[in-house]
């Protein structure tokens, strides 16, 4: 029930609503077109990928950075680590953001080994059928050459293993309390028991 002298609401929200309403009825069609635009691209390029080789890193904020997504493009720190000129790497399919900054060594780790395993894995045309340069593939590998289809090198997220372990008499009878409140007994008096064995050690000299 309403308290007070108060003005009772009556607001008028049905002015030319139509106007107002976004409707999204052309979704299923985007859908389509962007499907064929990929597969035309994917024709296009053959047989380079359709995509580009991003890195792996953790999510923003406390409720996603648990998790591992393909980020916009490798650090030139990254690059440097992986010896990939920067200038080269967009050339063969390695997306780059110069703004990234690597905080962590696991992750600058992580994005070197991905890069290396990539170069590992990549074939180079040469742009003249006839005229080989350094850095070109052989024969061999062009003949076997076939085209990535979907996501550069996935992101493959390890599940954590559970370990099952027999519960033992000993862990029952633990008391994490009693061992806690022992162990901070122990340091409040740390400095007065280590006074007192020096000044009994000077007695015991005497």
């Amino acid at each position: 029930m309403v308290k007070h002298n108060n003005v009772i609401p009556n607001g008028h929200f049905k002015k030319h609503w139509q106007n107002y309403v976004k409707t999204w009825f052309n979704q299923p069609a985007r859908k389509t077109r962007r499907r064929n635009a990929r597969q035309a691209k994917a024709v296009k390029v053959f047989p380079r990928p359709a995509g580009r080789l991003r890195p792996q890193v953790h999510g923003q904020t406390l409720k996603y950075n648990m998790k591992l997504r393909e980020g916009r493009g490798f650090s030139l720190e990254e690059l440097k680590a992986a010896g990939i000129p920067k200038k080269l790497a967009p050339t063969i399919g390695i997306a780059v953001d110069h703004r990234r900054r690597n905080r962590s060594l696991e992750g600058l780790q992580a994005n070197v080994q991905r890069l290396k395993t990539f170069k590992a894995k990549l074939v180079i045309f040469p742009r003249r059928a006839r005229k080989t340069k350094a850095g070109d593939s052989t024969p061999e590998e062009l003949a076997s050459a076939t085209q990535v289809q979907g996501p550069v090198l996935p992101i493959v997220r390890e599940k954590p293993s559970v370990e099952f372990v027999k519960v033992t008499e000993e862990m029952k009878s633990f008391s994490a309390y009693s061992k806690l409140r022992v162990e901070r007994t122990n340091k409040r008096h740390l400095g007065a028991r280590l006074k007192r064995a020096a000044e009994a050690e000077k007695e015991e000299k005497k």
